[in-house]
């Protein structure tokens, strides 16, 4: 079932849509409700822009968050990429490996970049290039990132736990070190971009929620820093 990309909203992504979407290519999601996959697209949603048709899903794993952007977003073309080959056979988008370093595509291939639980996992000091290489790809497009935010050692812990239950089942990665408020707004201001807007959602209830806060979760739209030195941008991004 697809939901026209001009006049999407985070109420047409019900639970039942995206549960019917995602058991077609994981028979697992036909007894098991994926409620958390639902929030994570409802808050794509609140954030995107229509006018996208070509995008960038990197780090996409079995390929079903960016399987479920091209059907219910209305795509007309998505790729998705990662540093091995964990994509389902059955999706109908593009997938690619690479080196986790440089995107094998020109620049301005693609409309936007997605990251879905992803940054996380990647080194500190490799963050930032591979910023660049979404800049690079990208042109002006945004970036929408869904991830965490971690305010004390607590926090580390809860989400590494979090990781080891959604990730282990699926062959996903585990290790991880978790960014602050601060570090998002600094890898932002460090690669060119700016935090424009970011929301939370509400992927827990009950004690499930008390254990594992809501606040835990975010999702942004990173765009170009207009205001960041032209100069020193365009030196980074032209490598």
């Amino acid at each position: 079932m697809t939901v026209s990309a001009n006049n999407l909203l985070p109420a047409d992504l019900s639970l039942a849509i995206v549960q019917q979407l995602i058991a077609r290519h994981l028979p697992i999601y036909r007894v098991r409700v994926p409620a958390y996959q639902t929030t994570l697209l409802q808050s794509f949603a609140q954030l995107w822009d229509p006018a996208h048709t070509r995008i960038l899903d990197v780090g996409g794993g079995t390929g079903i968050i960016a399987q479920a952007i091209k059907d219910l977003f209305g795509v007309a073309h998505v790729t998705s990429v990662d540093i091995e080959d964990r994509f389902l056979k059955s999706l109908d988008i593009e997938t690619r490996i690479y080196d986790g370093m440089k995107l094998p595509f020109a620049d301005g291939s693609f409309d936007c970049v997605t990251f879905s639980n992803v940054l996380h996992h990647v080194p500190p000091p490799a963050r930032p290039a591979l910023m660049w290489e979404c800049a690079r790809v990208a042109g002006s497009g945004p970036i929408y990132i869904k991830d965490h935010l971690a305010a004390s050692r607590l926090d580390h812990a809860r989400l590494m736990l979090l990781d080891l239950m959604g990730n282990v089942p699926f062959g996903g990665m585990v290790k991880a070190r978790y960014l602050t408020a601060e570090d998002w707004q600094r890898l932002a201001a460090a690669t060119g971009y700016r935090i424009d807007r970011q929301i939370a959602g509400t992927y827990r209830s009950g004690y499930f929620e008390r254990l594992f806060p809501n606040r835990l979760e975010v999702t942004m739209r990173v765009v170009r820093d207009n205001s960041a030195d032209p100069t020193n941008a365009g030196k980074r991004t032209s490598r």
